[in-house]
């Protein structure tokens, strides 16, 4: 199983970000897809997931900022990131199951 996580960047407060996530090996429609952050100087933590039968759940802070779908037909996992904070920054991974299968981080950055 590969992921290939990209969309991060810069962008001002209040802004927003899509990250994208390809997945290779396994087919995300019947799979658990999550996306993480680790913020500089802390502990990796789950931001939102999604589940085969298309269940969500959110981490309290982002709860009604952020989205997670996917794409069953691109195998691809989404993250649309609304109303950023700074204390949204850090490298963000998706990551399939439990214990999880990573991708490579993609680096988002909130100027305030």
């Amino acid at each position: 199983v590969q992921l290939q996580a990209s969309g991060g960047g810069l962008v001002q407060a209040g802004g927003s970000l899509r990250l994208s996530c390809v997945v290779s090996g396994t087919n995300v429609g019947f799979s658990v897809m999550g996306w993480y952050r680790q913020a500089p100087g802390k502990q990796r933590e789950l931001v939102a997931s999604i589940f085969g039968g298309g269940m969500t759940n959110y981490a309290d802070s982002v709860r009604g900022r952020f989205t997670i779908s996917r794409d069953n037909a691109k195998n691809t996992v989404y993250l649309q990131m609304n109303s950023l904070k700074p204390e949204d920054t850090g490298v963000y991974y998706c990551a399939r199951g439990s214990p999880p299968t990573w991708g490579q981080g993609t680096l988002v950055t909130v100027s305030s």
